[in-house]
């Protein structure tokens, strides 16, 4: 196994990325960074100091709550603490909303702060293609853990979500929307997920009163290239494929191609 580059097609690999990956069904959110494990480090996911022994441990970092089905891979996904770069061909998804939001962090010298992002939700959503980056100090050396999920067919939307959350520090692509689309509404009004009961649950996005919000019955963006810093798939995430690499370096997710046709119901 060369220590520059190194893949693990394996139904674990999330864990790497994830703060906490959480079983398929189980419904959690939270806006909040968690501390910071002192200088040099954010969150709860701690390297070995040679390349080595911190490959495998990869594997072994974090809950492995993940669950396979079918063969997809069936979990709930949280990325937290720390900005991620991602892009993707074409996002859709259903009841979405939006809202300004300051969201918690905390800075590599362990103090805390807050940055301003927009915080993106839906209910039910199909992906097309999505590559996560997020860059590691190890022994001294920049390395890149790329997170890779779905196929490479621009016609299909094959990774499926439940109750979606991004927090975006900057987007750049294209944004369709329909139906009643509200703009500058009310952030703490805006609706995306139902309780057990049907009813709307209140502010799911946790907005402040009177910030900037938008309310849409569906959205798609396409040619996504962006950086979140949270980024929340707590209902179901399913993808037909994964992989994880590990490559010396700062390494960006590759260019999204364009979808072709329409994606299917989420």
């Amino acid at each position: 196994m060369s220590p520059e580059s190194a893949e693990f097609p394996v139904p674990c690999a999330p864990s790497v990325f994830a703060e906490s990956i959480e079983p398929a069904g189980r419904r959690t959110r939270t806006g909040r960074a968690r501390g910071s494990a002192g200088p040099g480090a954010e969150g709860r996911t701690h390297w070995r100091r040679s390349l080595a022994v911190a490959v495998p441990a990869l594997l072994a970092a974090g809950g492995l709550g993940s669950a396979m089905a079918g063969g997809a891979l069936a979990v709930g996904l949280r990325i937290q603490d720390r900005p991620v770069d991602f892009t993707t061909s074409s996002l859709y998804g259903t009841q979405y909303g939006a809202a300004v939001v300051d969201q918690e962090v905390v800075r590599p010298d362990g103090s805390t702060g807050s940055v301003r992002v927009l915080r993106m939700g839906f209910a039910d959503g199909v992906i097309n293609g999505l590559c996560i980056s997020r860059r590691q100090e190890i022994a001294g050396a920049t390395y890149t853990l790329l997170l890779t999920l779905g196929d490479d067919d621009p016609r299909s939307w094959e990774i499926r979500t439940k109750n979606t959350v991004l927090d975006l520090r900057n987007a750049t692509g294209v944004l369709d929307m329909d139906g009643i689309v509200d703009l500058n509404t009310n952030g703490a009004d805006v609706k995306t997920v139902k309780d057990a009961s049907g009813a709307y649950v209140r502010n799911p996005l946790n907005s402040p009163q009177h910030r900037f919000g938008i309310q849409a019955r569906y959205a798609k963006f396409d040619r996504i290239v962006g950086t979140a810093q949270d980024f929340q798939i707590p209902g179901l995430l399913t993808t037909p494929k994964l992989t994880l690499s590990v490559r010396r370096g700062s390494v960006a997710c590759p260019a999204p191609a364009a979808p072709v046709g329409t994606p299917g119901t989420p």
